[in-house]
């Protein structure tokens, strides 16, 4: 496989880089769009690229704001999941990919595949949404934490102690302490995320505009089908995620009718937030079935 990375001048006046991953003797193949967490450049789904392009896909990446090589836009408090989605129908539109045969997301990602779903129809075959808040913490009644984490990197100039915390919620210190290479390699892929980009994601997930609870049926009625996982050890996130789940299904419903199959919502095993890192092989085998399913 092949691994070619570009620039494109998004409508939100930042550099969005972007890369793809395909095969040599055929890139003709339908595309599979990946969408990272927070703090995480593409290259986080390194392990993931090589098993999807096996099962005969092109792997296209890119990377939010101020994460890797994207830029941020002028004004970081005008990030929103509907800025976010409009770079990428600007990326798919420059790169004239008219389908994508899947949208798989995680946290931030899968929360920009949802608003990305709702406003642009017909462009995502399957939708896979993993591990993602449903609104913000203004619209969910809570405390900011978005907020606090933005203050504390600014106070000390730099991500590093975010991202040893980020690490620790992620994934948990015992799995942690017995796999050190891949803590490191992950470590190494987060160090990518500027200060910067972390709150103009973070004013994207702080914003009164930010609730996919109304969105979700819309975004199910512009897909063909749609799956949703959650990492077995991200407990807190299993009622989110259900919920989630019965509002896209009832737009996929909506649209094919009450025979559609159901939207399912599985569990990775072994799997925390970012649940194709630690529970890499259950989410491997979920996905594989629900992208080869006919």
């Amino acid at each position: 496989m092949t691994t070619k990375t570009h620039l494109f001048q998004a409508t939100s006046s930042r550099a969005l880089s972007y890369a793809i991953t395909s095969s040599p003797t055929n890139n003709q193949r339908p595309f599979i769009l990946l969408s990272n967490p927070l703090s995480a450049p593409y290259a986080i789904w390194d392990p993931v690229v090589p098993r999807l392009i096996s099962l005969g896909f092109n792997i296209l990446r890119y990377d939010a704001p101020g994460h890797g090589k994207s830029g941020v836009p002028p004004n970081l408090c005008s990030t929103t999941f509907d800025s976010l989605a409009q770079d990428i129908y600007g990326l798919l539109a420059h790169l004239r990919i008219a389908k994508l045969h899947a949208w798989i997301g995680v946290s931030l990602g899968a929360a920009t595949a949802i608003v990305f779903a709702s406003r642009y129809p017909g462009i995502i075959e399957r939708l896979i949404a993993c591990n993602t808040l449903s609104r913000s913490p203004i619209n969910a009644g809570t405390e900011d934490n978005f907020g606090v984490r933005v203050a504390t990197a600014r106070q000390a100039g730099n991500m590093d102690t975010s991202i040893e915390v980020t690490l620790e919620r992620w994934f948990g210190r015992p799995w942690l302490d017995s796999h050190p290479e891949e803590t490191e390699r992950v470590r190494g892929v987060m160090r990518g995320t500027t200060v910067d980009g972390f709150e103009a994601c973070c004013a994207a997930l702080r914003s009164s505009s930010f609730d996919l609870r109304p969105l979700a049926a819309r975004a199910g009625s512009h897909v063909d089908t749609a799956l949703l996982l959650v990492g077995e050890k991200d407990v807190g996130l299993f009622q989110t995620m259900e919920e989630l789940r019965r509002g896209i299904e009832a737009g996929v419903r909506s649209r094919k009718g009450q025979a559609a199959a159901v939207v399912s919502l599985k569990v990775v095993r072994n799997g925390g937030h970012v649940c194709f890192v630690d529970g890499l092989e259950s989410f491997i085998d979920l996905v594989t079935k629900f992208l080869t399913s006919t």
